[in-house]
């Protein structure tokens, strides 16, 4: 190994003695050799120090910055600075890597010069009590396969999960994070989509997910339901919204509502709203026409969002988009 590694692990750690052995052990088993460790500790309380340095003390690749306690963007930005590799792979404390997993993606990457990172699917665990939601919210994550596929559902919700990145460290570490009031991770995806960086996804499950209630997506502001509309109107305003005031809005379900509200606070109002229920058809919504999707032929050119939940409904409604000659990410995009 080269005093300077190819891959830094990006490890920051709160509160978390029950997992943190595990999922150090899951680096320290890599078929891949050439990386550094760097846990990044926020002011633990509990025993995640202590296994950290025991960790150290056995195994020099792995490296301790311990810091009081700042919350997890000010701790991913902490770390990333002091990252040196030329890659960065983000892991967290409680999940596990499949012990290939840095070799696939360092390969994929050197492979593939235009991406600026790639992720791989997901296993989430534990699997006894596993509700329908989040097993379709597996699915969905394991259904992109690829850097057009990431591209296509990037405002339906982050398509790559977090602690599965692999990214080049000049990219990384020119975006960094923010606290803009959503997720950090769907921020900086956002970013990179926005401003056209590619990020692939390796179509094996490389990652085991640990779910549980304690985990940040479940008791952070940044992450409750209603900021993620929020996040997709911003950057609607920055992409294919950029230069229009008006759009057509295909869906007024519970999504398609939410969204409406959040690019409001973008001065973006729908200019007409399509529906397949015949009783809306006709009416007005909040000012905006309710139109047939066959009506949509007639008004070219003005930009659609299609906000429509579900995997099911969207394919069928992406699929009647593109058979009408609409290009997804040009004249419209699929959000939910």
């Amino acid at each position: 190994m080269s005093s300077v590694p190819r891959v830094s692990v990006l490890l920051p750690v709160h509160q978390a003695e029950a997992t943190l052995a595990a999922s150090l052990e899951s680096v320290r088993r890599q078929t891949f050799g050439d990386w550094r460790c760097l846990i990044v500790d926020d002011g633990s309380t509990d025993g995640s120090l202590a296994c950290a340095r025991d960790f150290a003390a056995r195994d020099t690749r792995f490296e301790i910055f311990a810091r009081d306690h700042h919350g997890l963007v000010a701790t991913l930005n902490a770390g990333l600075a002091r990252c040196d590799g030329r890659y960065v792979a983000r892991m967290d404390a409680d999940d596990l890597m499949h012990r290939h997993r840095l070799q696939l993606q360092v390969d994929h990457l050197e492979s593939s010069p235009r991406l600026a990172g790639t992720g791989c699917h997901v296993r989430i665990f534990p699997r006894t009590g596993m509700r329908d939601g989040l097993r379709a919210y597996e699915r969905w994550l394991c259904s992109i396969d690829g850097p057009a596929r990431v591209r296509e559902e990037m405002f339906i919700e982050s398509p790559v999960a977090h602690p599965t990145w692999l990214v080049r460290r000049q990219i990384f570490t020119s975006y960094g994070y923010r606290d803009a009031g959503w997720p950090e991770d769907y921020d900086f995806l956002l970013r990179l989509h926005t401003d056209g960086h590619q990020f692939g996804v390796i179509p094996r499950r490389l990652m085991s997910w640990r779910e549980h209630a304690g985990r940040l997506t479940h008791t952070g502001d940044a992450y409750r339901i209603e900021q993620f509309p929020r996040a997709k109107a911003a950057f609607l305003r920055r992409g294919l919204l950029a230069n229009q005031e008006r759009y057509i809005l295909w869906g007024y379900g519970d999504t398609g509502k939410a969204l409406r509200r959040a690019l409001l606070e973008h001065d973006r109002r729908p200019s007409l709203i399509v529906e397949v229920h015949p009783g809306r058809i006709g009416q007005r919504i909040h000012g905006a026409p309710v139109i047939s999707p066959d009506d949509l032929a007639d008004h070219r050119g003005e930009p659609i969002v299609a906000s429509v939940a579900g995997a099911g409904p969207r394919r069928e409604v992406r699929q009647a988009l593109l058979r009408m000659g609409f290009a997804e990410l040009r004249d419209f995009v699929c959000a939910a």
